[in-house]
C-alpha cells in the first residue's frame, strides 16, 4: 500500500527577540534589524503538522486526527502559545528562537509522541511570506 499524508493545521502567537549574546549590540542590530528589539516582537504563527505512513486498514486512519491534535494541543499551543519565547520555554535560554529553531523545536516534540512508523513534517509560517519546513 502507498503512503498517505494528513494535516493538521494550527495556530499560536508568540513573541521573540532574536539575539547572539556573543555578539556585540552593533552586530546584533546589523543582522537581525528590528527583529533585535530589546522589548521583544511578535509573530500570529501558523502551524501545518503533516503525518505521512501506511494507512490503518482496520481503522481507515493513518492516525485519529483526535489525538495528533491532542499532542499538538500539549506539545506546541499549551507550551508556546502567548509567551514570550526567549523567556518561557527553556529550550531558547541558550538558542535563537529564529523560525529554523522553532520548527526543530515543535518538530522534536511532536515526534517524541508519534508511532516510530509515522514521518513527521512541521511547516511553520511566521508571517504570510517567510515559511519554514523541517525536516527539509
Amino acid at each position: 500500500m502507498n503512503e498517505i499524508t494528513v494535516i493538521r493545521k494550527e495556530h499560536f502567537n508568540a513573541a521573540h527577540r532574536l539575539h547572539n549574546n556573543n555578539w556585540s549590540d552593533e552586530k546584533n542590530i546589523e543582522i537581525f534589524g528590528k527583529c533585535n528589539n530589546p522589548n521583544y516582537h511578535g509573530h500570529n504563527y501558523d502551524l501545518d503538522v503533516m503525518v505521512t505512513g501506511i494507512l490503518n486498514t482496520d481503522t481507515g486512519y493513518l492516525i485519529d486526527m483526535k489525538i495528533l491534535s491532542e499532542i499538538i494541543k500539549s506539545e506546541v499551543l499549551n507550551y508556546m502559545d502567548h509567551k514570550n519565547l526567549n523567556l518561557d520555554i527553556s529550550e531558547f535560554k541558550e538558542l535563537n528562537p529564529t523560525a529554523e529553531n522553532i520548527a526543530i523545536i515543535i518538530y522534536n516534540r511532536i515526534n517524541d509522541k508519534l508511532n516510530s512508523n509515522l514521518k513527521l513534517k512541521i511547516r511553520l509560517y511566521e508571517t504570510q511570506r517567510n515559511i519554514v519546513e523541517y525536516p527539509a
